[in-house]
């Protein structure tokens, strides 16, 4: 009796949170792994495909409960480095009370979702209402999170007000939910009241919401927010963005998004890092500069995984520049190199960049009734020379800078070499297994993410053992808040791009810019410029959903490949990263090394220009992304 007494007095309800995104982000693992199985055996489970979407919409939204509660939900980080911090508590307010207020209108109308738009489909005790609960409970936790993160009881007042607000702004959610379409006077006249004022304020709510955004709200909520505003002006029902959403996060080639990040995570929290290392330092030691042919190899092999660059700079930055400088490169060479190098992972499978670019591109495609040609292999496929390029661009770069740099060649000892292929043998083939499995056609997305989780957890907690069993919760936590924080984005990202279509923004827009811009490569160039700006003040998963929407049509009036667009999107994006003044990865280098931001932009400059460089190439040269493409197609 006392023990339960002890347990209900120390229990948290984060324990709960966390028991049940862990344990659904289990069963995205093991279900698709257990089916593969299965199909070796031509048996199946019955029912799979809808458990493992639906439990994919229950992790996706306790992701973003657990993001929310630790405050990472991805905003622009430009505001977060504002140094007067009256200001930035001011911002930090104004941007909560607008996003408690409109992720209140959001958890009513996702109500009305599951009460209107779903069927109730049922497997076993199962149905797709009883998951579909998860999006308006999210939405609300969420919105509770951001009040109690506000200090002062004066501020969650206002905050609650806003909560009012919001109740009042989704009476047509409410009424429809009470009175179904026809809801009785006074109501019915102040639902139409409700849409009216919507149509004639959307342009300033949609500027206002701009505003917000770049002032630091959480980007899934400012997209999340224009995206209904939208909706209702056109006069649309409260249930539209909700259905978006649920659309997005049951898609499953999205599940392999988790997946992956869970895959690189164990990488990076495991010494497969140091076995790396070291394994490459024997096999390209023995060539002048055969150290920095390793480091943009193994920095690019992380990145592939993880889908976040910052990750590989902090996890492997201390090691690598260890080895750098006992080298005898110098400061300005080792930091430059390592700030630049982790990026050009995201061009190789098995990219989150790419997989989000191409599924969110087909869906634009789809929503436009354009023919849809590529799938998530072709825009792989497509990424392979300019991924290649990249690589060689660094190499060449690192070699050229450091030329002055006399560094005697080690000898090559082919008993250590074997030794330390043996060490990092399983890390090594875990690519290799997983690019033969999804392109010779043996596995699909989800299975090859699947598997890519069950085998390092194996080879990293049971093989090597550097991750103990009671370590695997905290290499999920650790995972999280990228997972949250991502998935959010894209549920409310393709609402957005619906709403886009729906009101035909995109073909005015197109249409304007075709009148002011006649030449496709003055178009190109100014995709580039505006790209690699939003590079700099926004996260990779952000610009690809919130730009795709306008530069999809915009793409297909001018006539160019929705390919090769995919794949300009990502190596200029990766290139936004590095540029000076906002570069996320100049603040994470920053902060790894410890050396002041100034430094680290100019240590960064050539590598930059450099880019840049691949960038043009890449934007002017179509045959670089689509020719290995045209091999498998024709």
């Amino acid at each position: 009796m006392q023990s339960w007494q002890k347990f209900i007095k120390s229990f948290k309800i984060s324990w709960l949170e966390n028991l049940i995104c862990f344990g659904s982000l289990s069963v995205l693992t093991l279900l698709p792994f257990v089916e593969l199985i299965l199909r070796q055996f031509k048996m199946t489970i019955p029912g799979s495909n809808f458990l493992i979407i639906h439990f994919f919409l229950v992790a996706a939204f306790f992701a973003a409960m657990l993001t929310a509660k630790s405050r990472d939900h991805i905003s622009i980080t430009a505001v977060q480095y504002i140094k007067n911090e009256k200001i930035k508590s001011v911002l930090f307010f104004i941007c909560t009370i607008i996003s408690v207020f409109l992720l209140c209108i959001l958890a009513w109308n996702c109500i009305s979702f599951i009460k209107y738009a779903l069927m109730g489909r049922r497997i076993g005790i199962f149905t797709d209402q009883m998951f579909a609960v998860v999006i308006p409970l999210g939405f609300a936790v969420i919105a509770i999170r951001f009040i109690m993160g506000l200090k002062g009881a004066r501020k969650r007042a206002i905050a609650i007000i806003s909560v009012l607000l919001g109740c009042v702004a989704a009476l047509p959610a409410i009424a429809k939910i009470i009175w179904g379409f026809e809801p009785p006077e006074p109501f019915f006249s102040w639902v139409n009241f409700l849409y009216d004022t919507a149509f004639i304020a959307r342009i300033p709510a949609i500027i206002f919401l701009i505003i917000a955004g770049l002032a630091g709200m959480p980007v899934f909520a400012a997209i999340g927010g224009i995206a209904m505003i939208m909706f209702q002006a056109s006069g649309r029902e409260p249930e539209v963005a909700a259905i978006q959403i649920y659309s997005a996060l049951t898609d499953t080639d999205i599940i392999a998004i988790p997946l992956f990040t869970l895959t690189g995570f164990f990488l990076s929290e495991s010494k497969a890092g140091e076995r790396l290392v070291r394994t490459f330092k024997i096999f390209f030691g023995w060539m002048p500069g055969g150290i920095i042919i390793a480091t943009v190899i193994i920095c690019a092999f992380f990145t592939s995984f993880t889908g976040a660059s910052g990750v590989t700079i902090l996890a492997l930055g201390g090691i690598l520049f260890t080895i750098l400088s006992e080298n005898k490169y110098s400061e300005r060479f080792s930091i430059g190199m390592l700030t630049s190098a982790g990026s050009t992972g995201l061009m190789f499978p098995p990219s989150l960049p790419i997989i989000l670019v191409a599924s969110s591109s087909n869906t634009i495609l789809h929503f436009m009734n354009v023919p849809i040609k590529y799938n998530i292999i072709h825009y792989f496929i497509g990424a392979i020379i300019p991924g290649i390029i990249l690589v060689a661009a660094m190499i060449i770069t690192g070699y050229a800078l450091s030329a002055k740099v006399k560094i005697p060649a080690e000898k090559f000892i082919f008993k250590d070499a074997v030794h330390s292929l043996k060490e990092s043998f399983f890390e090594i083939l875990l690519p290799i297994i997983l690019v033969l499995g999804y392109f010779s056609g043996i596995l699909t997305l989800v299975e090859v993410s699947a598997v890519s989780v069950i085998y390092v957890v194996i080879v990293e907690v049971f093989i090597k053992k550097d991750i103990s069993i009671g370590g695997i919760p905290g290499v999920f936590k650790k995972a999280v808040p990228i997972i949250g924080g991502i998935l959010a984005i894209l549920a409310m990202a393709k609402a957005l791009s619906y709403a886009f279509i729906d009101s035909g923004v995109p073909d005015t827009f197109t249409l304007w810019m075709q009148n002011t811009v006649s030449s496709r490569i003055v178009f190109l160039l100014l995709l580039n410029v505006v790209l690699l700006l939003l590079g700099c003040v926004m996260d990779i998963f952000s610009a690809i959903l919130v730009l795709l929407p306008l530069v999809v049509p915009l793409g297909h009036a001018y006539g160019i490949d929705p390919l090769h667009l995919g794949i300009i999107f990502v190596i200029n994006l990766e290139a936004g990263f590095l540029t000076p003044p906002v570069g996320m990865n100049l603040f994470l280098a920053s902060y790894r090394f410890n050396k002041p931001f100034m430094k680290i932009c100019s240590y960064v400059l050539p590598f930059l220009l450099v880019r840049l460089i691949v960038v043009l190439l890449v934007t002017y040269l179509p045959w670089l992304s689509t020719w290995l493409v045209t091999l498998f197609i024709n």
